[in-house]
């Protein structure tokens, strides 16, 4: 789709489709910004339709500007073979204000006196200056028509350094853009793009947090939760500013984007909301201190390579809720070595034993992986392999390898058993870990310093400080 502005009446997006040379009106509209596209068409393509190439940005944050040219035109000379490649690594990006995109549509679906969007620039206009912007290097116009990481590394090798800073220029000597370079900034997160890795940390929220709260000089520990610290809702208790807490709850809730070992202790602490006490206050005053100490703590994703695989650790406690006696699920996963997704979440359902506990959070993190092996293949255009779960309780394996394997596993909702269904068919691997090595146990309980800083190693949680190399 090519973006055409918002449409006039509502907050919906108007698109073009150039495949069927139709205007589309939707709500939904993910848009890319990390590479840098130009069009062309040429005469020989039988049925007019704008050909894409790409050219390789490598974690570029500069907005798409799309140069129009028509079909049909002498002077622009096409490849026999068009190539569409979707297959690219991107960090974050900030949508950005300064986007245009320009667009190309038949005499036949549009009305005469259409002049184009608001705000945007004519077609004509566009394409009189289309052959001076568009300064293409020959290489780039190679045909591939094998595998897409041949593209690849064909584009990586031609659209060097200097090419790219001299598209660049060409760009914003025609359209009113700026090259923000490589995202350092984004809501709070802190990004670091280096040659083969990308480190990601939140030390001035996390800072602003402690001040705001006056605990910028508290006092540090080695652990967000006391170990075998049991929470419930405390009715006896002296109540405290519920505004405040919520307030707070909801600034630790933000640091969980690049903090996972701060997963377990701020969801337990988020569930007596509704009615704080001295009690409760006490645990997140001990949150905070632990951020006091690992301020600078955060993810480190290093780059694969580019056949990569997706796998996953769930583990789970036992009746760890004191007031209704339900479990606490956990779940990692990681793309390759680095740590993708995760998750400590309360079940909804009471278990009657750690086996079934541990089978119903294999479950949920069994349609999580599905989820992601889906992404996984959309984003890359490449099928992943079968998704490895880890799971520490050997029970718990054989109930969901063996269907008949425990008659008392009946009385479990039906839902939970997709599982199973997935290992049959061979989408999910189901393996046995040590609990030592289980990686999501930092997501299930309140550990002590010392396991916590080797299960914060596992997860990939790393000192980052803007010094350390």
């Amino acid at each position: 789709m090519v973006y055409l502005g918002v449409e006039e009446g509502c907050k919906a997006h108007r698109l073009f489709d150039p495949k069927r040379g139709k205007l589309q009106v939707s709500r939904d509209a993910i848009f890319q910004e990390n590479c840098e596209w130009t069009w062309n068409a040429g005469a020989n393509n039988e049925e007019n339709l704008p050909e894409f190439i790409m050219l390789d940005a490598s974690y570029s944050d500069e907005p798409i500007v799309a140069a129009d040219t028509e079909a049909g035109v002498e002077d622009v000379t096409p490849p026999s073979e068009a190539v569409v490649p979707m297959t690219s690594v991107s960090s974050p990006s900030t949508p950005s204000s300064n986007a245009y995109a320009a667009t190309s549509s038949s005499e036949s679906n549009t009305p005469e006196s259409y002049e184009g969007p608001v705000r945007y620039r004519s077609l004509a206009d566009i394409y009189a200056n289309t052959e001076e912007i568009v300064g293409i290097n020959e290489e780039v116009m190679m045909v591939m028509s094998e595998e897409p990481t041949c593209y690849q590394e064909a584009a990586t090798e031609a659209c060097c350094t200097e090419n790219i800073n001299k598209f660049k220029q060409q760009m914003m000597a025609e359209f009113d853009m700026s090259d923000l370079g490589l995202l350092s900034y984004y809501l709070g997160i802190e990004v670091e793009q280096q040659k083969n890795r990308i480190l990601l940390r939140q030390s001035a929220y996390a800072k602003k947090i402690l001040s705001h709260f006056k605990m910028a000089d508290c006092n540090a520990t080695k652990h967000p939760m006391e170990p075998k610290t049991q929470l419930h809702k405390d009715l006896e208790g002296t109540p405290i500013d519920a505004t405040e807490y919520r307030r707070l709850i909801g600034c630790l809730r933000y640091l969980l984007h690049t903090r996972p070992d701060l997963s377990y202790s701020v969801g337990m602490a988020s569930r007596y909301m509704e009615r704080p006490t001295i009690m409760h206050h006490k645990v997140v005053k001990q949150i905070l201190r632990y951020l006091k100490g690992t301020i600078h703590f955060g993810l480190v994703y290093i780059k694969g390579p580019q056949e990569f695989c997706i796998f996953g650790y769930s583990d789970s406690d036992l009746a760890g809720d004191l007031d209704g006696r339900k479990s606490t699920s956990g779940m990692a996963f990681y793309l390759n070595e680095s740590l993708v997704s995760w998750n400590s979440q309360k079940q909804k359902t009471v278990a009657l034993s750690s086996c079934e506990a541990e089978f119903m959070a294999a479950t949920t993190a069994a349609c999580h992986a599905l989820w992601l092996k889906s992404l996984a293949s959309e984003l890359t255009g490449v099928e992943p392999k079968p998704v490895t779960l880890f799971v520490d309780n050997k029970s718990a394996i054989a109930l969901m390898k063996n269907p008949v394997f425990h008659g008392r596993s009946k009385h479990i909702d039906t839902k939970f058993h997709f599982i199973r269904e997935c290992v049959e068919k061979g989408q999910i691997e189901v393996e046995f870990v040590n609990t030592g090595e289980q990686r999501a146990d930092v997501l299930t309980k309140a550990l002590s310093g010392v396991k916590l800083a080797a299960m914060r190693q596992l997860l990939g949680v790393r000192d980052l400080q803007p010094c350390q190399d």
